[in-house]
């Protein structure tokens, strides 16, 4: 399976918990070519968030400068929370916030022991408990 089949497939999983969660979500058309828009948007009751998907089995993660900042972007034009939301094989889903990533030269990093340290969940974003299914869905 190629990087990007596996990337989709992370990002629909994300997508369908979401809304099995009761959100509206939309996954960009441009995902995965272009850094316009976020990979995932959702919302609910008014609350919105704008997620920029990785799907990354290695020690850390880089994104480019570009995708980061229209991340920022995003979320000062939207108000919506935007996060990096990256999924770990059999540690499920870490979301990361645009300022808690690294600054460097080339890109954006943040390492795996720095977004366990984070630990933020998708309850701790939602704030709703999530249901048995749900949960299953994210391991």
């Amino acid at each position: 399976m190629t990087r990007y089949s596996k990337g989709a497939r992370a990002e629909r999983e994300l997508l369908n918990t979401l809304d099995g969660m009761g959100y509206s979500v939309m996954r960009s058309a441009g995902s995965g070519v272009n850094s316009l828009s976020p990979d995932i948007i959702a919302i609910k009751e008014g609350d919105g968030f704008a997620f920029e998907c990785k799907y990354w089995d290695r020690g850390s993660l880089s994104l480019d400068h570009e995708q980061v900042e229209s991340l920022k972007r995003w979320e000062r034009n939207t108000r919506m929370r935007a996060f990096v939301a990256w999924r770990m094989n059999g540690m499920g889903w870490y979301f990361i916030r645009p300022e808690e990533l690294t600054l460097n030269e080339k890109s954006y990093s943040v390492t795996r022991k720095i977004a366990v340290g984070i630990g933020r969940k998708l309850d701790a974003i939602t704030g709703a408990p999530q249901t048995a299914a749900v949960i299953e869905q994210l391991k």
